[in-house]
């Protein structure tokens, strides 16, 4: 992936010398196995962690203050964080414009970078729980300590493959943009768990892809090398549903899924990438989610 060539954002926040607390009563009710899922789960590509939890009858977790100090950016002699800059800056790129041409703006979302734990306004995270985007403060949070997880763990190296972290967590942001979010939370807390569940999976498919969506333009403007959309393609099929809940516990309980099976999560995301339409993204009208 050629992603020095590209413009660095100013959007990313160096919270990595911070040790956030965690505030206020209730905690993670689920078994050692469910909590395990929850954070495998959650640990590639997930919606904010929280809603994961509440969707499977997880405890309460606190609501973050406002923070008020002055943020920092990430030192310029950092490679990780670079990487980050550029590929958010590109989706910034990308987004902006296809906004725009809709007669809309952009909102461009900060990246806060944390190491082990982070609060945000939706709650108090561990790093296990992966990436997160946040809506209420419109924020993706991120333990670089994860590409070296996703890398080794999951099979699924190279920058391409990091980078489809983040635009999928970008494409959460899209959605909250839009208004999504806030109806599908809606709809979840009128639903039983497993309806719920299915809805929370349309959501994460709907994030691979918008982010194909934004790997379509990168792949025009040539940012995308030989053997980028392979690596992609590894990442999602090493993280779908069916394949975490069958290396956790040797099989799979299909009323669970929150995310999709590995199938699901490498066709919704070339979907994107192929077509680089929006409106290809619509999974809650698909026939076929």
């Amino acid at each position: 992936m050629r992603w020095r060539d590209l413009r660095r954002s100013s959007n990313v926040e160096d919270r990595r010398d911070e040790s956030p607390s965690v505030r206020g009563g209730g905690g993670i009710k689920l078994g050692g196995v469910g909590l395990v899922l929850v954070m495998v789960a959650s640990l590639i590509f997930g919606v904010d962690p929280t809603q994961v939890l509440s969707l499977l009858g997880g405890g309460s977790t606190a609501t973050a203050p406002q923070q008020t100090q002055q943020r920092k950016a990430p030192p310029a002699n950092d490679p990780n964080a670079d990487f980050v800059a550029a590929v958010l800056g590109d989706t910034e790129d990308t987004w902006s414009q296809l906004f725009q041409a809709q007669g809309g703006q952009y909102a461009r979302p900060k990246l806060v970078l944390f190491r082990d734990a982070a609060q945000s306004a939706c709650g108090f995270a561990s790093a296990a729980v992966g990436p997160f985007y946040c809506p209420g403060d419109r924020q993706v949070y991120l333990d670089l300590s994860f590409f070296q997880e996703l890398s080794q763990r999951f099979g699924a190296p190279g920058d391409f493959a990091r980078a489809y972290v983040i635009a999928h967590e970008i494409g959460h942001h899209v959605q909250n943009l839009t208004g999504i979010s806030a109806k599908v939370q809606a709809q979840r807390r009128q639903l039983p768990e497993a309806q719920a569940n299915a809805l929370s999976v349309l959501v994460e498919l709907q994030a691979d892809c918008l982010a194909g969506v934004w790997g379509h333009y990168a792949q025009r403007r040539g940012v995308l090398e030989p053997g980028d959309i392979e690596a992609a393609m590894k990442a999602a099929s090493a993280i779908g549903d069916d394949r975490l809940q069958r290396q956790a516990r040797g099989y799979v309980t299909p009323d669970s899924f929150t995310h999709g099976t590995s199938e699901q999560r490498m066709r919704w995301f070339s979907r994107g990438l192929k077509t680089g339409d929006v409106k290809e993204c619509n999974t809650f009208v698909a026939q076929r989610p």
